[in-house]
């Protein structure tokens, strides 16, 4: 989300180490963010491909859910089972509106004592108010403005993270654990946003620099910026909030259904009783009239959001929701949203680019494999 000019712009606890790595920093959802380091973006997102990238992603939001009834109190918010999650395990969900949008995406552990949740940027004070006003009277919504969130990513995130503390090789994909890391007391996650294997980790925020420089002192990993996660992201056909999902979207309509349990839909055990829920029941049974997919150019032409979609004779069929030149394949892609009856795979459209016509073809997401250690 952009951030007005004249904002004065939060910042991380790691924005003096940015500073003196060399980072371009850039606006972002009222954080100064670094997007890219001296080396680049390209050699960034390779660097996460093939070895292990360091990410600051401090300005997501983090918070606890304490209580009881935490855990059906957040159902109520939520189309995913949190009831049934058991201690150590993480999910994706999101929160819905009365019409079936997504108001924001989130990430829930279920801990010991607490749900653990992040939540997005832009999105925190209004996810904050939001539990408060419909959830606050059934538990204690706690934020934690006083740690930093840093994501260690690549398919050597393992090796480098296992040298400081062995025990987080066993974590398993959705799966986390406290540790000590560098003399900090953090929550470890073996989750992330680039489709690699890797980690989220959760430390105080007055000890993550000391634990930053640590990680980057391993030989396997180097800084990548916002830039780069980007380009992971949707090479590995992840969304992003308020460009492929927002709160006009349904997650039918975006291909988010596989993460509403069986046990939250129609007929279910604890169906329904979230926002929106019978727009997207009818979703589920009856299909949509427009939906996610994901387009490879045919052609070395860069598609960016906003690219109208036609077909052949220029009948607009929809539009695009995020577009890049993918480093690791090599060629532009992007996701859009069509219309369900054009929404077939191999199907050839074309998206408009300065006034031409470049083909494209729609193609299964994601685009790059899932490298995600399942255990």
């Amino acid at each position: 989300m952009p951030t007005p000019a004249d904002a004065v712009l939060l910042q991380t606890p790691l924005h003096e180490l940015h500073a003196r790595l060399g980072a371009r920093m850039v606006p972002f959802a009222g954080y100064a963010m670094p997007v890219q380091y001296p080396g680049g973006l390209i050699a960034e997102h390779k660097q996460c491909r093939e070895s292990a990238a360091l990410f600051d992603v401090s300005h997501m939001g983090q918070l606890r859910l304490l209580g009881d009834d935490a855990a059906k109190a957040l159902e109520s918010l939520v189309p995913v089972d949190v009831v049934d999650l058991a201690v150590g395990r993480q999910r994706y969900g999101f929160f819905t509106n009365e019409s079936g949008g997504i108001l924001d995406d989130l990430m829930i552990t279920r801990r010991e004592d607490d749900l653990f949740v992040i939540v997005n940027a832009a999105c925190k004070d209004a996810d904050i108010r939001h539990l408060m006003t419909h959830m606050g009277h059934r538990c204690t919504v706690q934020p934690l403005p006083d740690r930093a969130l840093l994501a260690l990513q690549g398919p050597k995130a393992v090796t480098a993270l296992s040298r400081i503390n062995p025990a987080l090789s066993k974590l398993t994909f959705m799966t986390g654990m406290n540790a000590s890391l560098a003399g900090a007391d953090c929550f470890v996650t073996r989750s992330g946003y680039t489709g690699e294997d890797g980690f989220e980790i959760s430390v105080p925020a007055s000890q993550a620099e000391a634990l930053a420089r640590a990680l980057l002192a391993l030989a396997e990993v180097q800084p990548a910026g916002l830039g780069a996660r980007d380009t992971l992201r949707l090479e590995a056909g992840l969304c992003l909030y308020g460009h492929d999902i927002d709160d006009v979207t349904t997650p039918v309509e975006a291909g988010l259904d596989w993460a509403i349990q069986k046990v939250r839909r129609a007929g279910g055990a604890r169906a329904g009783g979230y926002p929106g829920a019978n727009v997207i029941d009818e979703q589920l049974a009856l299909g949509v009239r427009t939906k996610r997919v994901g387009l490879a150019g045919l052609e070395r032409v860069p598609v960016r959001e906003g690219a109208l979609i036609v077909d052949a004779q220029d009948h607009r069929l929809g539009h695009v929701t995020s577009g890049t030149l993918a480093p690791t394949v090599n060629r532009p892609i992007a996701m859009a949203y069509l219309a369900a009856n054009h929404a077939l795979p191999d199907q050839e459209v074309y998206a408009q680019v300065r006034g031409k016509n470049q083909p494209m073809r729609i193609t299964p997401m994601p685009f790059v494999p899932h490298r995600y250690c399942r255990g």
